[in-house]
């Protein structure tokens, strides 16, 4: 099935739709599950899409803030060095590219620095304009993130699409009232608007101020 959108910007998190660090992200919070006494299945099915500290404080609802603000920094850092493993999602590349002259930026729950790493580590560049960790009083699933993307862009919500892949971001996204293409197999149970395997789905045509999304599912 073939389905097209307009929109005049496109927005785009970062871990999971256009770079799979899966198996760094998912290494270091099990070790850190472990050293808490926490069921794994549970924490992986909560963390992705979130900042650290935000994770740890639904985890650990009784724990000091300042612990968890603490671990998430060392956290980071290792996340930002340790970046073997991290690779393109199929097809971001391509989609970058076709976005390169149309209003578009990355909504992340990464910091500048992390994002940086990880979009080098897997062969491409942060776009101009970003909105990471540093920018946001609230992460995601609250839609903050986006709204200030789509200021930034000077775009209303209504006429941003968002690409995302977890729970907490499709959430993020369609409470911003923007439309969500969910991205990767496991998107489709969080409500997207649309769903795609990869990016490789996605083909996109420049139009008098307009961007076109062809989407092949």
């Amino acid at each position: 099935m073939t389905i097209t959108l307009e929109a005049r910007a496109v927005l785009l998190d970062m871990d999971g739709t256009l770079v799979d660090s899966t198996s760094v992200v998912e290494r270091l919070w099990l070790e850190w599950t472990e050293k808490q006494g926490l069921d794994p299945d549970a924490v992986l099915a909560l963390i992705h899409g979130r900042q650290a500290k935000d994770s740890m404080a639904v985890l650990l609802p009784e724990r000091p803030v300042e612990i968890n603000i603490a671990e998430a920094r060392e956290m980071l850092a290792r996340e930002t060095a340790e970046t073997e493993g991290v690779v393109e999602i199929p097809g971001a590349a391509v989609l970058l590219r076709a976005l390169a002259d149309a209003p578009h930026a990355l909504v992340t729950s990464a910091d500048l620095e992390l994002a940086r790493a990880r979009m080098t580590a897997a062969g491409m560049s942060v776009p101009r304009v970003a909105v990471t960790a540093d920018d946001v009083t609230a992460s995601k699933p609250d839609p903050e993130g986006f709204l200030l993307a789509a200021r930034k862009l000077g775009v209303e919500p209504a006429d941003c699409v968002v690409f995302e892949d977890s729970h907490a971001g499709i959430q993020a996204g369609r409470a911003a009232g923007m439309r969500v293409i969910g991205v990767g197999e496991a998107a489709a149970a969080h409500d997207p608007t649309h769903a795609l395997r990869d990016l490789r789905q996605v083909s996109v045509a420049l139009t008098e101020g307009r961007i076109r999304l062809t989407l092949q599912s």
